[in-house]
């Protein structure tokens, strides 16, 4: 596999490769020679994702080979698996192989919230604290996860563009699965793998219980969609999701009491961010723009979710105000202030980590959280559910890729239907053989007849 980074880089932005999961961040801009250390995530941040350590479990050769691959190609001295202890089939399917690789490690993580998130994972894997609003590179890290690893894997040595996506199917389906299938299949086709819907009235939320979004079933999987759980639409996490931004400031004016719970618990805080979730609540609900900083800090949030589903004993909504008013600010031209240096790591931080399992029992998610098995690649096929895909243009952070082909015209699974944009920007593929039926600025949509 041995190469040169430019190669490197140029087979990724060619093939697609993007975060698979998160905000999707071209991966070609990640290949970077200031980085001391790679990382790669196996903490399945969110409750109920499993898809990671699922790849793992199967692919773990190809993976380690070509994660050790890109340590080479960036000069990185060493490269850590950051993966929760709990997934012992998946850490006994790296040791099988890893030493092999005498620069390569793995750190066992505790089964806590929000373990996945990229500046909590540098911190316990290598003790190196991100400042705020800082990106990992500045402090020599560079993080991947399993899929995205998987994923350059196939395109160097299989010549296989992204034109899927692994997706966990869980909640309220007869069966539990996690299955491939191709990018632009409809939420409703992707959960049809999982069998019939087990509630009368079902909701869609996509990406994970924490962070994820409620979508239709009409809306389509991307490069970053882990997963669809399905839930009933009277489920307090529907609900939750379904917040009037009026209603919640009037609570937060009523019933806020300032324990600072959601501050003292809130991950990022712990690690010296100066994020205070109890003082943005007050200031907020009250009109108080005295300190400005109180809502100029809050571009700094990661949104992580744990202040209202976990944290806050009033049921109050901390994380979405403050995503209103990070949106607000953007919009408005602000950017997050600059040059902010981080406090100290707080002592306290080892104790006040949210266990997951508590976090799934905080949200009504326990009884979801059974086996969905990973079903071999070609099953979405197979299954013969999938007829229509639409492709979205703008599937990763930077410029949407711009289509290379019309209305009318026959491709092949794998054909590249768009290029890269200039600048930040990679080659988006068709998912399926089929016919062009509709293209814009934003899709390309594609049947099979």
């Amino acid at each position: 596999m041995s190469m040169e980074i430019q190669t490197m880089k140029e087979i990724l932005r060619e093939n697609g490769i993007v975060g698979a999961g998160g905000a999707g961040f071209p991966t070609y801009a990640k290949l970077d020679q200031r980085a001391e250390i790679i990382i790669m995530n196996c903490a399945e941040c969110e409750p109920l994702l499993k898809l990671h350590r699922q790849l793992l479990e199967q692919h773990a050769e190809e993976i380690l080979r070509t994660f050790d691959e890109i340590a080479r190609l960036v000069e990185a001295g060493e490269a850590v698996i950051g993966i929760k202890a709990e997934y012992k089939s998946a850490v006994k399917a790296i040791e099988r192989y890893i030493d092999a690789y005498p620069n390569m490690r793995i750190h066992l993580l505790d089964s806590a919230y929000p373990m996945g998130d990229e500046v909590v994972l540098i911190y316990e894997a290598t003790g190196r604290v991100i400042r705020p609003g800082g990106l990992p590179i500045e402090e020599g890290v560079a993080v991947f996860n399993v899929e995205t690893v998987y994923n350059a894997w196939r395109a160097v040595e299989k010549k296989t563009p992204v034109t899927d996506k692994l997706v966990s199917v869980v909640g309220e389906v007869e069966h539990p699965v996690t299955v491939r299938v191709p990018l632009g299949a409809s939420i409703r086709d992707t959960v049809a793998y999982a069998g019939k819907i087990t509630v009368k009235d079902p909701a869609y939320l996509v990406g994970g219980p924490m962070m994820g979004s409620l979508q239709e079933e009409n809306n389509v999987v991307t490069k970053t969609t882990n997963a669809i759980i399905v839930l009933d639409k009277s489920h307090t996490l529907i609900r939750r999701k379904n917040r009037n931004a009026a209603i919640d400031l009037k609570r937060a004016a009523s019933s806020c009491c300032q324990c600072e719970t959601c501050t003292s618990l809130c991950p990022r805080h712990a690690l010296g961010h100066p994020i205070e979730p109890h003082k943005f609540m007050r200031s907020a609900a009250n009109q108080d723009f005295q300190d400005t900083n109180v809502f100029l800090n809050t571009m700094f949030c990661s949104s992580c979710g744990l202040c209202e589903n976990f944290s806050c004993p009033q049921g109050l909504a901390p994380r979405s105000l403050i995503a209103d008013y990070k949106l607000g600010l953007r919009k408005a031209g602000v950017k997050p202030p600059a040059d902010v240096k981080p406090a100290p790591v707080r002592e306290s931080r080892e104790y006040r980590k949210a266990p997951e399992e508590r976090l799934e029992a905080r949200l009504g998610l326990s009884k979801y959280n059974v086996d969905a098995p990973l079903q071999p690649d070609e099953y979405w096929k197979e299954e013969g559910l999938i007829h229509k895909v639409k492709i979205m243009l703008g599937q990763h952070i930077g410029a949407p890729a711009l289509a290379a082909v019309n209305p009318g015209d026959k491709v092949k699974r794998g054909q590249c239907i768009a290029k890269p944009a200039d600048g930040l920007s990679v080659g988006i593929h068709a998912s399926m053989d089929g016919i062009v039926r509709e293209v814009t600025d934003k899709y390309i949509l594609i049947t099979d007849k």
